[in-house]
């Protein structure tokens, strides 16, 4: 997801394989589009979030470094300004939940975050397992099989996304982690045990279902527990937890070249971070606004005083019932995310997420072998590396300046840096003038991308939706807006390749550097500030009850 990362060499894909996609441009031929298709799919992103893998020890260093400064953020009284609809908005007080709860609300917080990890574990399990699962299954020449068993993931976690927002606002936040648990644990188990192609593919649509919901519940849920001074640094910890998950699930493939069975175990691991999802949210408190929204008024003041302490029982409450405004309605039905009243703020979810996947994040990862090649730089790890730390710098200066300077600013910074970037890519390959540094302009401009990327248009969609949706359509809203991210992911897989051969890559990415442009011109103009308010004054400014 999302600080947002993604995949260089290998993260999520075909294992070995993937190394003759990324040779270069030229190959893109024939009956190679079919196969290229399949893998390019599961390369491409998961949450928004197309993944790229540093070294283990380098996101481990920053995930400490991250969780050190939620410990350590001050919580200082501010009072900030947010547009909604081009307005000013007055200044208001935030909710003011600080001091010792914000360390309280970690656990919560790492418990929802074993969804993140699985998230990022099954999409990147895949990767080392399929050669071997392919040779027991019997499915080595055939690739259109295999593409099944990777894009399969797809496929329910688009499924899975819409069937967790309904689930969180008809049983709440807690039910659904536990029973995601369920499709997550039994499609890890039938993966583990299938002795067919038919196991081995629902097991997969389980799991895809399972991380649907995930993508969907994760972020929901710790934006609604977090004090609003560190909002933005723990959804950046969501992101970062998915790319944990990834590089367990590489990790977890090293002993396959001296147990081809190794596969079986490598899914038969996920089991465990499944049985410890449900065991912790079956003692994780219910967010108090889904149940204040329910009319469990006791039950929300109980859930406020784990949270937050009992000293901020009567501050929170106070600021629950502002935000209904003596409004008693019921949770929003699908049809409700198209009223008047709350389309604009649904229409900026779902146009973030086709922005964040149509700007050009799959093909900068899937080109960047051939882009550093280009310019001598013939080792993989070696460009993974570069990419990687490009991308774990982006995201902790993200998470440091999220609550500081903006999430539309960072938005704004973001997609301005990729446009730039995308133009150098194009004009590298094309400008003859340019000939001589093509190879050292274009690894500028792939390092720039990825670095821009990991900025805002990467971490930013899936914490600030959240923020902006009204509680009682903020589940199935970010479910809507996850969905246009899955079928963007979907289409993007299935038609990429061909676009590329038929236009041409300079020609591509000066397209990509276009919806770049579109893209701040649409944040400038729609997208709110929400750095420093409580959910609850978001609410009352961009969607007041009637």
């Amino acid at each position: 997801m999302q600080a947002s990362t993604f995949t260089v060499k290998g993260s999520v894909g075909f294992g070995l394989q993937n190394r003759r996609i990324l040779q270069g441009v030229g190959d893109l031929r024939s009956r190679n589009l079919a196969r290229k298709s399949h893998r390019m799919t599961e390369r491409i992103s998961c949450f928004g979030v197309s993944m790229v893998s540093a070294s283990m020890g380098i996101e481990l260093g920053r995930a400490r470094r991250t969780v050190q400064s939620v410990f350590g953020s001050s919580a200082k009284a501010r009072s900030h300004r947010v547009r909604a609809s081009g307005e000013d908005i007055e200044d208001a007080a935030p909710l003011k939940v600080q001091g010792q709860s914000s360390a309280s609300v970690l656990p919560y917080v790492g418990v929802a975050c074993l969804g993140a990890i699985l998230f990022g574990y099954h999409l990147g399990v895949v990767n080392g397992a399929l050669e071997y699962l392919a040779k027991d299954l019997g499915i080595v020449e055939n690739t259109v099989i295999q593409g099944w068993i990777v894009s399969t993931v797809l496929a329910g976690a688009f499924v899975g996304s819409f069937t967790g927002g309904a689930l969180a606002d008809k049983l709440g936040r807690t039910k659904t982690f536990i029973l995601d648990a369920i499709p997550l644990a039994v499609g890890a188990f039938l993966c583990t045990t299938a002795q067919s192609v038919q196991a081995m593919i629902i097991g997969r649509l389980l799991t895809g279902i399972g991380i649907g919901i995930s993508s969907a519940i994760v972020p929901l849920y710790i934006s609604e527990i977090s004090p609003t001074e560190i909002r933005g640094q723990l959804g950046t910890v969501n992101q970062l937890f998915i790319c944990i998950g990834i590089l367990a699930a590489l990790v977890a493939g090293l002993p396959l070249s001296g147990n081809p069975l190794w596969w079986r175990t490598m899914f038969g691991i996920a089991l465990i971070p499944s049985v410890l999802l449900a065991l912790g949210m079956a003692f994780s408190p219910e967010s108090p606004r889904w149940l204040y929204q329910q009319g469990r008024i006791s039950e929300a003041e109980t859930s406020i005083k784990r949270l937050y302490g009992k000293e901020k029982v009567a501050e929170v409450m106070g600021d629950l019932e502002a935000s209904a405004q003596g409004s008693s309605e019921p949770d929003a039905g699908w049809l409700d995310l198209f009223s008047s009243r709350y389309w604009k703020v649904v229409s900026i979810g779902g146009a973030l997420f086709l922005f964040q996947q149509l700007a050009g994040i799959n093909a900068v990862v899937y080109y960047s072998t051939a882009v550093f090649r280009s310019a001598g730089i013939s080792s993989d790890v070696a460009a993974s590396a570069l990419v990687g730390a490009a991308n774990v710098f982006g995201t902790t200066v993200a998470s440091s300046l999220m609550d500081k300077q903006g999430r539309k600013s960072l938005l704004l910074i973001s997609f301005t840096g990729m446009a730039a970037s995308m133009m150098l890519l194009s004009l590298s390959f094309t400008w003859k003038v340019l000939a001589p540094y093509s190879g050292t302009l274009a690894v500028l401009g792939t390092v720039l991308y990825v670095l821009s990327f990991s900025l805002g248009a990467g971490p930013v969609p899936a914490l600030l939706l959240p923020e902006i949706f009204a509680s009682r359509i903020r589940a199935k809203a970010v479910a809507l807006s996850l969905g246009m991210h899955w079928i963007t992911n979907f289409f993007i897989g299935l038609y990429f390749l061909s676009v590329v051969t038929k236009f041409g890559i300079s020609t591509v990415y000066l397209g990509f550097a276009s919806v770049c442009l579109l893209a701040v011109m649409y944040i400038a103009g729609n997208v709110v500030e929400t750095k420093g308010r409580s959910l609850e004054e978001i609410e009352r400014e961009l969607s007041p009850a009637i």
